[in-house]
């Protein structure tokens, strides 16, 4: 894939918390506001570091620049309230459907738009995905024993319309889970060509890169193109032999003034 350029803005990342030490530093709401989301995340606010400390958030009026300079320099991640230019991490807009959890950022570029995505979010998104999520943790042993198996036996039961649509209601999940066989990986190969510009991507060539086990490129494609492919699909010099389970997409330009 080479260098140049980052393909996202930020990596996004989800912490785990729970019973760990949390800094937070100031008083007044914005301190308090840290306090209770790291409360509620299963932490532990301290307004001193120790040797375990590995977050902080900043909220002080005066001096939160030499705060957060001190804080890094002792080895805390740190979030500097309302200043994105002095975090190292910010603090996305989430909708909460645990142990779903969809975060949104915007690096610090507009609160007010990742609030205004949450609060559509938070429509189209079912109350049930929680224990959907839950239900499918509990039968991940029935989904194969390879991991094509598993990709088959889930995508076939949670595409669009399928019994386990994530943007449906479940009113009982482990029952749409058990209904019908466990899917069968087989081995496809599709050809693939694709338009330079991602804007140009139809909706099928989009769900076969989100849906890729391994792919293979014998001609060179944008990489804003190729960062479309699911992140954990393999990245091959050539098409195995035989073609092993799942779905391998063998990537070319599409034809056309546009590739020349």
């Amino acid at each position: 894939m080479g260098g140049g350029a980052p393909a996202i803005d930020r990596l996004p990342l989800f912490h785990d918390i729970r019973g760990r030490p949390v800094l937070v530093l100031g008083t007044g709401e914005a301190a308090e506001a840290k306090r209770r989301l790291v409360r509620d995340a299963g932490g532990v606010p301290v307004d001193r570091p120790d040797g375990t400390t590995r977050l902080a958030f900043v909220a002080l009026d005066d001096g939160a620049e030499e705060a957060a300079a001190r804080l890094r320099a002792e080895g805390l991640l740190v979030n500097v309230v309302d200043r994105p230019e002095l975090c190292d991490m910010t603090v996305p807009a989430v909708v909460d459907r645990s142990p779903v959890l969809v975060a949104i950022g915007t690096g610090g570029a507009s609160a007010s738009l990742a609030k205004a995505l949450k609060e559509r979010l938070e429509l189209l998104l079912p109350r049930s995905l929680g224990p959907l999520a839950l239900a499918i943790r509990a039968a991940r042993a029935e989904a194969g024993t390879t991991a094509a198996e598993r990709r088959a036996f889930w995508a076939a039961r949670l595409a669009p319309g399928a019994p386990l649509d994530p943007l449906a209601e479940h009113p009982d999940p482990r029952a749409a889970i058990a209904a019908g066989p466990a899917a069968t990986a087989e081995a496809r190969l599709h050809g693939l060509d694709l338009p330079r510009d991602p804007e140009e991507l139809t909706l099928r060539q989009l769900r076969l890169l989100q849906q890729a086990d391994r792919i293979v490129c014998h001609a060179p494609l944008p990489p804003a193109v190729l960062a479309l492919v699911r992140r954990d699909a393999a990245r091959l010099d050539a098409v195995p032999r035989p073609v092993p389970p799942g779905l391998t997409l063998l990537l070319r330009p599409a034809p056309g003034p546009a590739s020349a």
